[in-house]
């Protein structure tokens, strides 16, 4: 595993700032961004004093206050889908990263989180197996996930994707899609059905 000490990270898209507080006991220089001024005031108070994280109110789609070049590592959690123009937050993740730089990124699995996506049910409640449809529809739509209300989601194609980041500069170096470990399933049981069909992806890209 690659140590991220001393590495300037942008956390692009950083909520109440878990992954940014990860990176920053790691010894990063870490620079967290996120569109919502409220996700950026409670990052700050789960920020313990001494943990040094650069918060910034911005959009991932226009980042014109950070420099070319600023970042050896960009990571961006669950937040592209919630994009309404990726292509320019790809172009600006690009412009970013130092030559050589990692782009990390990880969205709803783009296969099986579709627009009328969900569990086909018996009349009782089990679960028997998992819907997908209007694959190839690209654009908004409002889907609930799990307990949420209704929540708007951006759909693309993995074809859109891969192609989108290939034109933007990037070398796709690998894809994961997770599956719960061990730990993970001994404290929560349920997670059992993520066996069953992918729930997310990640892409880690070359610049």
């Amino acid at each position: 595993m690659e140590t991220v000490n001393n590495k300037k990270i942008l956390d692009a898209g950083c909520g109440e700032g878990y992954l940014s507080r990860i990176l920053a006991k790691s010894e990063a220089i870490v620079t967290a961004v996120d569109y919502s001024l409220r996700m950026i005031e409670i990052a700050k108070e789960k920020t313990p004093n001494g943990l040094l994280i650069d918060y910034k109110q911005g959009n991932r789609e226009d980042l014109n206050f950070l420099e070319d070049k600023s970042f050896d590592l960009i990571v961006s959690n669950m937040v592209i889908q919630d994009l309404a123009n990726y292509e320019k937050a790809f172009q600006e993740m690009y412009r970013l990263l130092v030559d050589g730089g990692c782009f990390i990124f990880s969205i709803l699995h783009p296969c099986f989180v579709t627009p009328e996506s969900g569990w086909e049910r018996t009349k009782d409640g089990k679960k028997l197996h998992w819907n997908v449809d209007k694959y190839f529809y690209e654009g908004a739509y409002e889907q609930r996930l799990g307990d949420k209300e209704q929540m708007l989601f951006f759909h693309r194609t993995l074809t859109s994707y891969i192609n989108t980041l290939i034109k933007t500069g990037f070398i796709l170096e690998s894809i994961v899609e997770p599956k719960p470990s061990k730990v993970m399933l001994k404290k929560y049981p349920s997670f059992e059905e993520d066996f069953r069909c992918a729930d997310f992806i990640v892409f880690k890209l070359k610049k």
